[in-house]
């Protein structure tokens, strides 16, 4: 849940770079309210009461604001392997592009440091150990 908050905390956030962790955890919590969302919707949709009308309004609203942030964090996440965000419209091309975007989403990160910053992966710096 904490990778689900950290995005939307980076709301305009389109620099730096995010782990596959971060974009597929957000990506997945995401999906299961915008799922929940529609099946709620779905059931409240033969009702003319307000709750319906009350809870369409905030489905809507909840959409609208979550497409900065998931665009920030896909272009965070092609920042990680070390690709401009403009790659992010490869997938309006229809089939390959989809296919394209999700082999770059699901591409391991450039170790170390890379055009957009260090490596989120890296932790402190390791401490030798003498022998």
């Amino acid at each position: 849940m904490n990778y689900y908050v950290d995005v939307w905390r980076e709301y305009f956030d389109f620099s730096g770079r995010a782990r596959r962790k971060e974009y597929w955890f957000f990506t997945l919590y995401h999906t299961l309210l915008l799922f929940t969302g529609e099946l709620l919707a779905g059931f409240l949709a033969n009702e003319n009461s307000p709750l319906a009308m009350v809870f369409t309004v905030i489905f809507f609203l909840y959409i609208l604001a979550s497409i900065i942030p998931t665009i920030a964090v896909s272009v965070r996440r092609l920042h990680d392997i070390d690709k401009s965000g403009w790659w992010l419209f490869i997938g309006l091309i229809p089939i390959v592009g989809a296919i394209w975007s999700l082999i770059l989403m699901c591409t391991d990160g450039t170790s170390g440091p890379n055009h957009y910053g260090p490596d989120p992966k890296a932790t402190e710096e390791y401490v030798a150990v003498p022998q």
